[in-house]
């Protein structure tokens, strides 16, 4: 992966994208979980931003070891590279949750059963729905964590210029 585009450092443009996307998509889980009005506007639109932000997430770890052997370490650079590391099992699981949710909520609206299996359905379709929901919480969490460690990380000797 290039370092960076003409002349930019690649990390900071594709974090930003992740910065925006990934927690977007966790806000879109969340709301078609909650709301059937949202989950009937939003249709697959959770799941394919789940993928977008799942795609970016290692891209953006990538270019971040790449930035890093440019900057050098320290501790900060350290923790923001650790927490950034973190950030892809959440949303595999985002993704996953999120893909698994629509499917099961569409079959089971689309194909009414009767009795115990309809049961059997929509408490999957629930636990699955708080798994997404438990992704989409910890997706978010992580990527503000990643975000503030990053601003520490970039900006921590700016107040020390001397003019």
């Amino acid at each position: 992966m290039p370092s960076d585009i003409f002349g930019l450092p690649l990390h900071p443009l594709i974090v930003h994208a992740t910065a925006v996307l990934v927690p977007l998509a966790a806000l879109l889980v969340i709301g078609v979980v909650v709301s059937p009005r949202l989950r009937a506007w939003a249709g697959p639109l959770p799941v394919g931003l789940s993928l977008v932000a799942l795609i970016l997430t290692p891209l953006s770890t990538a270019s971040g070891e790449n930035l890093e052997k440019q900057v050098g370490e320290s501790s900060l650079v350290e923790k923001h590279a650790e927490l950034g590391d973190q950030l892809l099992p959440l949303t595999i699981a985002l993704f996953v949750f999120s893909a698994a949710y629509w499917w099961l909520d569409r079959r089971r609206t689309a194909e009414p059963e009767a009795g115990g299996t309809a049961d059997r359905m929509r408490t999957v379709t629930v636990v699955v729905g708080v798994l997404a929901l438990l992704a989409a919480v910890g997706t978010g969490v992580q990527v503000a964590r990643i975000g503030h460690s990053g601003a520490k990380a970039a900006w921590s000797d700016a107040g020390s210029a001397t003019g």
